[in-house]
């Protein structure tokens, strides 16, 4: 059960009394009364050192243990716990000490948590972050960051300026200005967009920028890919409309005209339908473009892969494959290498310097097409991968617009390079599967 304080003492203060009282009785016998007092208080003083002495040592040793405990506190570290001696005050004291440190301990750790899965978010994430003090000098950065602007190199307690420095001009325009902007910057011999969003706010009341960029490429290619096949859909709904009763119609005007024998109308009808079945034909491989499926990824063995691809276009093989298997559409990938193969025999290139390659590369798997033809020109190179550009004369404009849908639908990127000391390079990257998560 709980004793108070004054509980503890008063059977002390009792003690004294009686001890005091004692001495002064027994003294009385042989001396005069005044002295016989004087000793009963003494024995009473001396009996109530004794017993505030060792009360004191306890009250003592537990005050000293708190203060050190508040003094862990102060020092941030919530690690230091009391045993409890005693069920008064002073143990309630201690017992409350002990649950003060047991919630700031808790506390802490949620906060770690939610700060290691804050960092972890922060530094997985596609946009690149960089939060810069008063003077410029960076204070923290994520990945994605250190990736535009460092080679991967950390960049915390470097100037701005000074990275800057190094960047690509539209890069380092944009970072050092004031406003949000679009801009678009060459990197790995392939243009990509970004969007710069910029703050300004105040930190332990000193100013800090933080700037954010994200890489708009794929989204804004996306886009335009959908906006164009919502124009074929449109378009090949309204042609293939008027080309059915055109070709219906021409049909019925040569039969009609087998029984006169005029060849001139004949021929007139014929040129009409032919046409006619030309132009449909053209309309289906947009309307085909319009209606890409999604990709089926499954495992793609690579000698498989190659062994199909030498049974439509010849080429030289560079290299050996990886030995760990691809992920993808087997049937579309093959349309895309196919389409690349082509066109590199198309472009001048002697037989033997169509190549392809196949090998690991950052996390993924990259395959390319190269060749010693022409090469492309700049116009060309900007516009290789736009619907309906080509340079065939009877070209629809659509191949390395399809490839690239495919590539992308994969999660990776087709680019088109031209290659030092002439022709053209294809370059075709996947990305790995992402591993999933092990069942329990």
């Amino acid at each position: 059960m709980r004793r108070s304080l004054e509980g503890r003492l008063l059977p002390a203060a009792g003690v004294v009394a009686l001890v005091a009282a004692g001495g002064a009785v027994l003294a009385a016998q042989w001396l005069p009364p005044w002295v016989a007092a004087l000793c009963g208080l003494f024995a009473g003083v001396l009996a109530g050192a004794f017993a505030v002495r060792g009360a004191a040592r306890r009250w003592r040793a537990t005050a000293g243990a708190l203060r050190d405990g508040i003094a862990s506190l102060r020092d941030r570290d919530f690690s230091v716990s009391i045993t409890r001696t005693s069920d008064d005050e002073l143990g309630e004291l201690v017992e409350a000490y002990n649950s003060l440190g047991a919630v700031l301990r808790r506390e802490r750790v949620e906060l770690y948590q939610r700060e290691l899965l804050l960092d972890t978010v922060i530094q997985t994430s596609p946009l690149a972050l960089l939060l810069t003090n008063a003077s410029g000098v960076v204070i923290y950065s994520n990945v994605a960051a250190r990736e535009l602007l460092g080679a991967g190199r950390k960049l915390e307690g470097l100037a701005l300026e000074a990275l800057l420095a190094r960047a690509p001009p539209p890069l380092r325009e944009a970072l050092s200005g004031q406003d949000d902007r679009l801009f678009t910057v060459d990197l790995d011999a392939e243009p990509q967009v970004y969007h710069l969003s910029q703050r300004h706010f105040l930190l332990n009341a000193q100013p800090h920028r933080l700037q954010l960029l994200k890489r708009l490429t794929r989204e804004l290619a996306a886009r335009e890919v959908e906006i164009w096949k919502k124009v074929i859909r449109v378009i090949a709904h309204e042609l293939n409309n008027s080309l059915a009763p055109i070709s219906s119609l021409a049909h019925s005007g040569r039969l009609l005209l087998t029984e006169s024998g005029d060849e001139r109308l004949e021929r007139v009808f014929s040129t009409i339908e032919d046409r006619a079945t030309h132009l449909a034909g053209f309309i289906d491989g947009y309307a085909r473009f319009a209606k890409l499926p999604k990709p089926r990824i499954a495992a793609l063995d690579w000698a498989a892969f190659i062994a199909r691809l030498r049974a439509v276009a010849p080429f030289e093989l560079r290299g050996e494959p990886p030995r760990e298997p691809a992920h993808a559409d087997a049937a579309q990938l093959e349309q895309v290498v196919i389409n690349l193969l082509k066109n590199a025999g198309e472009s001048g290139s002697a037989a033997e310097e169509v190549a392809l390659a196949i090998r690991a590369h950052r996390g993924g798997v990259l395959i390319e097409v190269t060749d010693r033809g022409a090469g492309l020109t700049e116009d060309a190179l900007a516009s290789a991968l736009l619907p309906f550009f080509s340079t065939k004369e009877s070209g629809t404009g659509l191949g390395l617009t399809i490839c690239r849908e495919i590539v992308e639908a994969h999660g990776g990127h087709l680019t088109i390079a031209n290659r030092e000391g002439g022709g053209a390079l294809a370059s075709v990257w996947l990305p790995a599967p992402e591993p999933h998560p092990a069942r329990r």
